[in-house]
């Protein structure tokens, strides 16, 4: 065999396995469509409750409040240090 028979051979080989993966990749996302249809089609529509008033972040009190003042004057004292 000569060289260019082995290239074309080795070209023939790639564009096979290339389509194989193509067709099986084209086959699992329309599996995956129909599957997901199906799935859709058995549960009925969702239902997205929204609630009637938005809950407000807590409050920092006491300690709480302590502790994000440390915090930010270590990061305070942190961050000119490294200037």
């Amino acid at each position: 065999m000569s060289v260019t028979d082995l290239l074309l051979e080795g070209v023939n080989l790639m564009f096979l396995g290339m389509g194989m993966v193509f067709v099986f990749l084209t086959i699992l996302v329309i599996a995956m469509n129909g599957m997901s249809r199906l799935a859709r089609a058995i549960t009925g529509p969702e239902v997205h409750e929204t609630p009637s008033k938005p809950v407000a972040a807590p409050k920092a009190t006491g300690e709480e409040g302590e502790l994000v003042a440390v915090i930010s004057a270590a990061i305070s004292r942190f961050r000119s240090n490294k200037k």
